[in-house]
């Protein structure tokens, strides 16, 4: 009996076009040495860089979990009415957002999957541009990359010339440095964008954590005139309700791009658990507590800022969200590794774009003890 001559498996064709050879190194993954270093202290790490949060989800959230935990059937992708009504009267009573209903609100299993798959899901790619901050979210970035389009970094449309890009991506309060975008300058960008047909998607998870100042929703009457065509917001739970682990949020704005998203994340099932969706219509009908978080934060920031401040520190902007965006004017790694020695562990400010490259960014999410060793590492 012949045996076979055994052939060379010929190369699987997924190898040759493997989408990750498209993204950067995932950056976190550069840490490594840093957060060693901060480990060794003898009073343990102060963490401070990647800004999960550390305090109890509010007990009317777990009760709304527990209580919708027996459902045994499939959710849907567009998600409860009473979840939608909750976050269209949400933005209305917490924003001042207008002309909003549960039509315009998409349910998303956390928003870092939603902005990643955002660029591919409207059907862009090679030819595309998509506008992102100069200094932003890395996730923003990996969006355009994963649907094959081009990542352009521009903080004005002055510097875009006579570009018509497909989508632009902004954030106020800024994710990493907090800074907050007036309204004159968001109604200049919803003017550009609308007569280019572009769309902006505005990341807006940070706007309940405002230290200095007034954010403002891209669907602000102030900004928009009360019409959401073309616009976008992007909001969270993880961080004013605590609910990060619940990986909880939702788009908000213009009914048809609603629409379109909704029919593409049914297809691939995209569905956010049910009880998670009562849990999110708990978080969002209740104020309470997202008042008290906030000054959890508002207390924090005090210490942290005072102590950084006083180790020669210059912070910039920083008038909003859970992050100071700290400098001592010297390569950002640099002031990451005389951190580390004093058990501190930030996130290096290159993260985030080249622009970033000499500051820091340093979250307020250590509880009350950590951030109080922090300031007292730094007073040295």
């Amino acid at each position: 009996m012949s045996i076979p001559t055994s052939r060379a498996a010929a190369p699987l064709r997924v190898s040759a076009t493997r989408v990750s050879g498209r993204l950067p190194d995932f950056p976190w993954d550069t840490l490594a040495g840093a957060k060693a270093t901060a480990q060794s202290h003898p009073d343990g790490i102060v963490d401070l860089s990647v800004g999960t949060p550390v305090d109890p989800v509010p007990e009317l959230i777990r009760n709304a979990l527990a209580d919708a935990s027996g459902f045994p059937g499939y959710p849907t992708t567009v998600g409860t009415t009473e979840l939608r009504e909750a976050a269209a009267e949400s933005l209305t009573r917490r924003h001042g957002v207008t002309n909003l209903d549960q039509s315009g609100i998409l349910p998303v299993i956390g928003t870092k999957e939603a902005i990643a798959g955002l660029a591919s899901t409207f059907g862009l790619g090679p030819g595309d541009d998509v506008v992102i901050p100069e200094v932003a979210y890395p996730t923003y970035e990996v969006s355009a990359l994963l649907a094959g389009a081009r990542a352009i970094r521009a903080d004005s449309t002055v510097a875009l010339g006579p570009m018509n890009p497909a989508l632009m991506f902004i954030n106020s309060p800024s994710n990493p440095t907090g800074k907050v975008l007036g309204v004159d300058h968001l109604r200049k960008v919803v003017g550009w964008a609308r007569e280019r047909g572009t769309v902006v998607v505005s990341d807006e998870c940070y706007l309940g954590l405002s230290w200095e100042g007034e954010p403002l929703s891209i669907l602000d009457p102030r900004v928009c005139d009360g019409d959401h065509t073309g616009l976008l917001a992007v909001h969270s739970l993880s961080k004013i309700s605590n609910l990060a682990s619940y990986r909880a949020g939702f788009f908000a704005g213009d009914a048809e791009l609603i629409a379109e998203l909704l029919a593409v994340r049914k297809h691939a099932g995209f569905m956010l658990p049910f009880p998670i969706q009562a849990a999110m219509t708990a978080a969002l009908r209740d104020d309470a507590h997202a008042d008290e978080q906030r000054e959890r934060y508002a207390a924090r920031r005090r210490t942290l800022l005072a102590a950084v401040e006083a180790a020669g520190f210059r912070v910039d902007h920083s008038e909003a969200g859970l992050y100071l965006w700290a400098t001592r004017d010297e390569p950002c790694r640099d002031t990451v590794a005389w951190l580390a020695e004093r058990g501190i562990l930030c996130a290096p400010g290159d993260f985030y774009g080249p622009a970033g490259e000499k500051h820091v960014r340093m979250a307020l999410t250590g509880t009350d003890e950590r951030i109080a060793a922090a300031a007292a590492r730094l007073a040295g």
